[in-house]
């Protein structure tokens, strides 16, 4: 009997179900993925915007990687949600010694509804801490800028940002494109920056408003799939087509930023 592929995701609540922890383990249970959690935060949100953040209190988020660490085979780890400079300290920590794995990094640091997820005086220790760890690093657009202070409007702009990113000691950098200014435009494109070579991903752009929880899926399945021992561009590959599908079947949910579709593109586990 095969060994079940493990995937750790380290991240906040969202008791909406469409983002966070909740989004990352449908995720991984899509892709055939046994999925585990460690609560960095409790959110109250739902598909119209985030009502209170709730802190982990750092004890117990050390305690949770410890309980994973000592009884599970993770063979790869996203982290999301982490929010306060103490928090990112503490799991880059925990972390230093890559005990889960290959590790994706999605710098939340935005809801979809405009509350801010990660405190501005967080953005230098996740820079820090946290960044050379990180196998691949998924930020969106404005996380890209923020994490840069590079105005991204052209290729040449994405690949500079990217190649900062990469100096800081990441892999991988996937600099997701669906906030461009193009949103006009029928095509969404995502840039993809290894050590040795770059290329770009395109899919149609679906005016929908149920887009919440993009950032949290496209990373989780790209960490489900390297859970398998998929290589970063097979993975990143698999994550598009997954996200694609996610968007453009959309559930009709809630009366805001509805989610996508978690279940759109499906994977059956090799048992």
């Amino acid at each position: 009997m095969a060994t079940i592929a493990q995937a750790l995701t380290i991240a906040g609540s969202d008791s909406g179900g469409g983002a966070g922890i909740q989004a990352d383990l449908k995720s991984f249970q899509m892709r055939g993925v046994f999925g585990m959690s460690v609560l960095t935060a409790v959110t109250a949100q739902n598909t119209l915007g985030v009502q209170a953040i709730h802190g982990v209190p750092l004890d117990i988020i050390r305690a949770q990687i410890d309980s994973i660490a000592a009884d599970f085979q993770v063979a790869a780890c996203k982290i999301g949600m982490l929010g306060t400079a103490e928090t990112i300290e503490c799991v880059a920590e925990k972390l230093a010694g890559k005990p889960f794995g290959r590790l994706v990094v999605d710098p939340v640091m935005v809801a979809k509804g405009g509350a801010p997820l990660l405190q501005q005086n967080a953005v230098s220790a996740l820079k820090r801490h946290l960044l050379p760890l990180a196998d691949v690093l998924t930020p969106n657009l404005p996380e890209a800028e923020a994490l840069t202070s590079i105005a991204i409007q052209s290729d040449a702009d994405a690949e500079r940002a990217a190649r900062l990113l990469q100096e800081a000691g990441v892999h991988t950098v996937v600099i997701k494109g669906g906030h461009s200014d193009g949103s006009q435009s029928e095509i969404c494109r995502d840039w993809v920056f290894m050590p040795d070579t770059q290329f770009t991903l395109e899919s149609p752009r679906f005016p929908t408003p149920h887009t919440h929880g993009t950032g949290c899926t496209f990373s989780a399945c790209l960490t489900a799939e390297l859970a398998k021992g998929a290589s970063v561009e097979a993975a990143v590959h698999t994550a598009k087509q997954c996200i694609t599908a996610a968007i453009s079947h959309p559930l009709n949910i809630g009366h805001g930023h509805g989610p996508v579709n978690h279940w759109a593109f499906r994977a059956e586990p090799e048992i």
